[in-house]
């Protein structure tokens, strides 16, 4: 195309040029792993400021509900981390009023909420289970968290570590999971805490909670996340 004909276009004709540009850069090796990550950035950056704080994930009938005996058992590393369940503490730091290590009890004695949620796996499956704990949004106001920080991080048992921007952690059904099928969660499904996150991908999920952390600064985003996954990945 001559520089005289390229002046002549309108803007959508330059638009409609857009994906073809954009295809060949892809080709281009060196852009390629830059121009994904623009992408995914701009994903995570769109799928944040379209959440909806009061917007209700599905919930199901206990007819619906995926037998536990059929509900995958995801692991990140082991089934079983050897939690000792008896001397276990949730370590809590940050952005709070009231740090330091909280026992299960002290969880459970804020309001519990149940809820038949799908759980849904980035590998291609879901199922529908039955949840039973905390609202994170209960258990941050019991520790004084300051809910204008961005984000609350969990590390676990199994050397797992994620990230939740505030308005999901502070989403209602969001929560700190200690029962499925109302049964203790047991050793494979992230006993004695869980995260529970109907509004997010499987991932997000973290299992064999120990720490949390209020913070407006990552230095790991989540495990999936640090190695090319969605930040935020909603449903």
């Amino acid at each position: 195309m001559d520089h005289r004909k390229f002046k002549r276009m309108s803007r959508r004709e330059l638009l409609k040029l857009t994906p073809v540009v954009a295809l060949g850069a892809f080709a281009i090796p060196a852009l390629q792993t830059p121009l994904l990550k623009a992408g995914l950035g701009f994903s995570d950056w769109a799928s944040g400021e379209f959440f909806r704080t009061g917007h209700m994930a599905t919930t199901f009938s206990d007819s619906d509900l995926t037998p536990i005996s059929k509900f995958p058992i995801n692991g990140y590393d082991v089934d079983d981390p050897g939690v000792d369940l008896d001397k276990w503490t949730l370590t809590v730091s940050g952005a709070v009023q009231k740090p330091g290590d909280y026992k299960l009890s002290q969880i459970q004695a804020l309001s519990k909420v149940t809820q038949n949620t799908r759980h849904v796996c980035v590998e291609g499956w879901d199922v529908i289970g039955n949840f039973g704990g905390v609202k994170l949004s209960d258990f941050l106001s019991m520790i004084g968290a300051d809910t204008s920080a961005r984000f609350v991080y969990v590390e676990c048992a199994d050397d797992y570590y994620e990230s939740l921007d505030m308005a999901t952690a502070l989403h209602p059904q969001t929560l700190l999971c200690y029962e499925m099928y109302g049964q203790p969660l047991t050793r494979e499904h992230g006993a004695p805490l869980r995260l529970n996150i109907p509004t997010k991908v499987g991932y997000k999920q973290a299992k064999y909670l120990t720490d949390l952390k209020v913070t407006n600064v990552l230095q790991r985003v989540g495990y999936w996340e640090d190695q090319g996954y969605s930040e935020f990945y909603g449903l």
